[in-house]
C-alpha cells in the first residue's frame, strides 16, 4: 500500500496534565494552527461546557471513553449547526462568502476536540477502534505521541473505507480507489462529457491536473494509445498511479510530476481545473478552489504551444463561479482569445449531484442553475 506523507514540517504542542508538562507532535496540515491553550477533559464534560470552551478558542484533549468522545462531537455539531434566521437580500457573492465563513467557523469549533495517538498511530482510550493502518496510510509512521482532532481522524477513517470500497465510475465500468487528500470523482457529469465528446484523430493526449487519474483512464479506455497525466501533488500522483495499474492501463498512461504541461505537443489536451476562484483552506480544497483562476488562466495561456496542428484542447468547467459573482462572464472568452485559441464547439451537462437539489443549501439558487461545459478549443490559424 502506498504511504501518503504530509508535506508540513513536524511541530510540537505542549500542555499541563497532572501538574506535569506534556509534549506531543502536532500535524499542522491536518490539524491547523497550533492551539493557544489545551485543557484535559473526560466523560464528565457536558456538551454546553465544551461548546463554550471551543468558542473561547480552547482545545480539549479527551481522556475518556472513545465512543463518548464521538457523542460529544455530535452534540457540538448540533450546536454549531443550529439554524439562525436567514439573512435576507444577500447577493450570490455575499451568500458564498457567508457560507465560507460559516464553514470555517464550523471547522474551527469542531476541530477543538482532540484525541491522543501513540507512536504506532493507535488511540490509547477505552473502546477505541484499531486505527493504526488508516493513520499510517496518511500520516506515515509517527514514532512519537501525537494529538489529532477527532473530526480529522473521522475523515481519515472515512477516506480509508472509501479507498477500500472504491467508487464505481460508469464510464469505466470499474471502480476507482481514491486516497485521502485527493479529490473524489463523485460528480459524474464532467466524466461523462469526456467519455462522450467526439475524439480528434490522435494517438497522444495530455491530462492536466490528473488528480485520481479518472480522465486519463477514460481517454485510454477510449483508445488513446499514449496519455501523459500530470499533477504537482505527490498524493494525487500516487493515487493515479495505483488506479492506472489496477485498471491495467500502465502501458498507455504515464504519470509525470510537473506544473500544468509536460514537454512536447499532443493532439488532445484535457484539463478540469478547480472551478471556483477562492483561496483553499485545506489540501483537499485545492481541487475546488483556484485563487485568482490561476490554473485556468495558465492552462489557456499555454495550451496553443502544446497543441499539435489541428489538435484540440478540452476545458471542462462549471459556470458556478459566474453564477456566484466570483468571476466575470467575459473572463473565459478573453482568456481564450488571449491564448491564441478559438472555440470549436461545446458540450453541456446539468448537475446531478445531491447539492443541486437541496433547497436548504445556502447556494441552492446558483447550484440549480449550474451548467458544466466541455469547451473544444483549437489554435487560431
Amino acid at each position: 500500500m502506498q504511504t501518503e506523507h504530509t508535506d508540513a514540517l513536524p511541530r510540537h504542542v505542549s500542555w499541563i496534565e497532572n501538574d506535569t508538562s506534556q509534549t506531543a507532535l502536532w500535524l499542522t496540515e491536518l490539524a491547523g494552527k497550533l492551539p493557544r491553550r489545551i485543557v484535559v477533559v473526560d466523560d464528565t464534560l457536558t456538551a454546553d461546557d465544551a461548546f463554550q470552551l471551543a468558542n473561547q478558542g480552547t482545545h480539549m484533549l479527551w481522556r475518556g471513553d472513545y465512543h463518548n468522545a464521538r457523542q460529544l462531537l455530535d452534540a457540538l455539531a448540533r450546536r454549531v449547526d443550529k439554524k439562525k434566521r436567514s439573512k435576507a437580500s444577500l447577493s450570490p457573492q455575499q451568500a458564498f462568502n457567508h457560507h465560507r465563513l460559516a464553514q470555517s467557523r464550523r471547522a474551527r469549533l469542531l476541530g477543538s476536540l482532540l484525541l491522543p495517538l501513540n507512536g504506532n498511530g493507535q488511540i490509547p482510550l477505552r473502546r477505541a477502534p484499531d486505527v493504526a493502518a488508516a493513520c499510517k496510510s496518511v500520516l506515515g509512521t509517527l514514532g512519537e505521541p501525537a494529538l489529532l482532532p477527532l473530526r480529522v481522524l473521522q475523515g481519515i477513517l472515512g477516506a480509508a473505507e472509501w479507498r477500500r470500497k472504491g467508487i464505481v465510475i460508469p464510464a469505466l465500468e470499474q471502480s476507482l480507489h481514491v486516497h485521502w487528500g485527493v479529490f473524489s470523482p463523485i460528480r459524474g457529469e464532467y466524466i461523462d462529457l469526456v467519455a462522450n465528446a467526439p475524439l480528434p484523430e490522435t494517438d497522444t493526449a495530455f491530462d492536466i491536473g490528473t488528480g485520481s487519474g479518472v480522465l486519463a483512464a477514460v481517454l485510454a479506455r477510449r483508445g488513446i494509445r499514449h496519455v501523459v497525466a500530470t499533477d504537482i501533488d505527490d498524493r494525487a500522483l500516487a493515487c493515479a498511479q495505483e488506479n492506472i495499474e489496477r485498471l491495467g492501463l500502465s502501458a498507455q498512461v504515464r504519470l509525470e510530476r510537473t506544473d500544468l504541461f509536460p514537454d512536447g505537443q499532443a493532439g488532445l489536451i484535457v484539463c478540469n481545473p478547480p472551478w471556483l476562484p477562492a483561496r483553499p483552506t485545506s489540501a483537499i480544497e485545492s481541487a475546488i478552489y483556484d485563487p485568482d483562476s490561476s490554473m485556468l488562466a495558465g492552462f489557456l495561456a499555454g495550451l496553443a504551444d502544446h497543441l499539435a496542428p489541428d489538435g484540440e484542447g478540452w476545458l471542462i468547467l462549471s459556470d458556478l463561479a459566474e453564477l456566484l459573482g466570483l468571476r466575470e462572464r467575459s473572463f473565459l472568452a478573453k482568456a481564450i482569445e488571449a491564448g491564441g485559441l478559438k472555440v470549436l464547439g461545446r458540450l453541456d451537462a446539468r448537475p446531478k449531484h445531491p447539492k443541486a437539489f437541496d433547497v436548504t443549501d445556502p447556494l441552492h439558487e446558483a447550484r440549480v442553475a449550474e451548467v458544466t461545459t466541455l469547451w473544444r478549443l483549437g489554435r487560431l490559424k
